[in-house]
């Protein structure tokens, strides 16, 4: 296919037929469009993406900035030029500022804006070999990537989407990875900016605007300077929105404005600024479930929605534990400077049969610890903790087992415990009152329990009855592991 295709969008057919004739005989293959829904059309119907649009900027049924848009989305190599009278250079430089190589007044010369043509091509070809060589030599990211045919698919998924601009959302159980997928499309885009990580289920309500947007000086009391904020400060990169199903509903018709016009309004400014940045967003919430129970903006949603990669829970590629636990132990014990080379087959027996609801957050923090208390080279069963070791997940009498070296009782039931009750409280979204009934106890009972094994204790003890319930829960599993690392 050759190199030199150009996508010329124009609603004058005498000039469209000029453009034609005079491309042609500088050896590039023209497609045309008599305006801005055909112009879309040709985009986004193309086999291949156009390695360059030239497009009138003013077309009576649209738009050609919205044509950049629209081709940059496609493919980040797509490189745009855009014609304009000159009673409209404000809006071709407004083009430029987002992402346009360059702009041509009418009338122009044809050798002049065939040169420009050429340079443009010359740019995008670069990119396009640019983001060829990232990918070949983008690290496989440890403890995500396995052989499963799960895993297969979201690789492939991954590689396809990742030279585009298109918005992404990833979804999965906690601890399934979501991050480091963002991070591999990242890695394989080709953007020269940096990828920078907003918590929405972190960051205050009343700070989440500022930190998004940023603000100006003065904007508010202690605003004593100017400060660049998530957006613009990831300008040529990307923006992971991790946990994007907790972003307040105030902000989600601000959140949505900055995706579909790529514009953000600091707090204080008086003017929206343009910014080039790729969205990916993931969440372990049930999306479709928050729209129709009107806790999240049904637009947003689908403005986040353009491509689903969806990530399988562990249990579901139990065929993956080994390579992740051989990827693992020699991480761990790179950085731990001791001499562990892998495990014993009963002990990756074990950890294939269990269930890890923590998924692989869960396997990686088991083998770290288990690689900084192996006494041997080699990681036996007796290295992990009593609810991987000596139970069967589903508790059930019949499948319990007693380690070959026996076991201390209290500590195992006390693990037990403890984990039931973090699981409730996960599975009730953080109400204590539900998490009581599924576990057949009465609320002061909970209570007791929870304070008995550090849970509720402290200055992160007592939640806010509008905290969300997955920063509840991250608490607890702080305080669970870190109770856990006490022992």
């Amino acid at each position: 296919m050759s190199s030199r295709r150009i996508l010329v969008v124009d609603d004058e057919p005498s000039l469209r037929q000029m453009l034609q004739i005079l491309f042609q005989r500088n050896g590039f293959e023209v497609a045309l469009a008599p305006g801005f829904h055909a112009g879309l059309e040709a985009l986004t119907s193309a086999p291949q993406p156009f390695p360059l649009l030239l497009t009138d900027l003013v077309m009576p049924d649209g738009s050609g900035i919205e044509l950049l848009r629209a081709a940059r989305e496609r493919a980040a190599s797509t490189e745009v030029i855009v014609m304009t009278a000159h009673s409209r250079v404000e809006m071709a430089v407004e083009a430029m500022r987002l992402g346009a190589y360059d702009f041509i007044q009418k009338p122009f010369q044809a050798p002049e804006l065939v040169a420009l043509a050429l340079k443009a091509l010359e740019k995008g070809a670069l990119i396009a070999e640019n983001q060829r060589l990232r990918a070949q030599v983008a690290p496989p990211l440890p403890g995500l990537w396995g052989h499963s045919p799960a895993m297969r698919r979201v690789a492939e998924l991954v590689d396809k989407i990742a030279t585009s601009r298109t918005t992404v959302l990833i979804t999965g159980e906690s601890g399934t990875g979501k991050e480091r997928v963002a991070r591999a499309i990242h890695e394989r885009s080709g953007r020269s900016g940096p990828f920078l990580v907003v918590n929405c289920g972190a960051l205050p309500e009343a700070l989440m605007e500022s930190e998004l947007f940023g603000y100006e000086k003065g904007a508010f009391t202690g605003a004593i300077g100017r400060h660049e904020g998530i957006f613009r400060a990831a300008r040529g990169g990307t923006v992971f929105l991790d946990e994007v199903g907790e972003l307040p509903l105030p902000l989600q018709p601000k959140l949505l404005r900055a995706l579909q016009e790529r514009k953000v309004r600091p707090v204080g400014a008086s003017q929206e600024e343009p910014v080039d940045v790729r969205i990916l967003a993931a969440t372990n919430r049930n999306l479709e479930r928050e729209v129709s129970e009107r806790r999240f903006r049904e637009d947003l949603y689908y403005r986040l929605n353009v491509v689903r990669v969806v990530l399988p829970p562990l249990r579901e590629r139990r065929e993956d534990i080994e390579e992740l636990c051989k990827n693992f132990v020699k991480r761990f014990a790179q950085e731990a400077a001791k001499d562990v080379r892998g495990m014993t087959p009963d002990a990756l027996r074990l950890l294939e049969r269990y269930p890890f609801p923590g998924n692989v957050r869960e396997l990686e923090n088991l083998i770290e610890r288990a690689v900084a208390l192996a006494s041997s080279p080699t990681i036996g069963p007796s290295d992990f903790p009593p609810e991987v070791s000596g139970f069967s997940p589903s508790l059930s009498p019949g499948q319990m087992e007693l380690p070959e070296g026996g076991c201390h009782l209290d500590e195992v039931l006390n693990e037990v415990e403890r984990r039931l009750l973090l699981r409730a409280l996960d599975r009730a979204g953080g109400s204590r009152k539900q998490a009581a009934a599924l576990l057949g106890i009465k609320l002061r009972s909970l209570r007791y329990r929870l304070a008995k094994y550090g849970l509720d204790s402290g200055e992160d003890a007592t939640f806010p009855d509008d905290e969300p319930p997955t920063a509840q829960v991250a608490i607890l599993d702080q305080k669970l592991s870190t109770s856990r690392r006490a022992e």
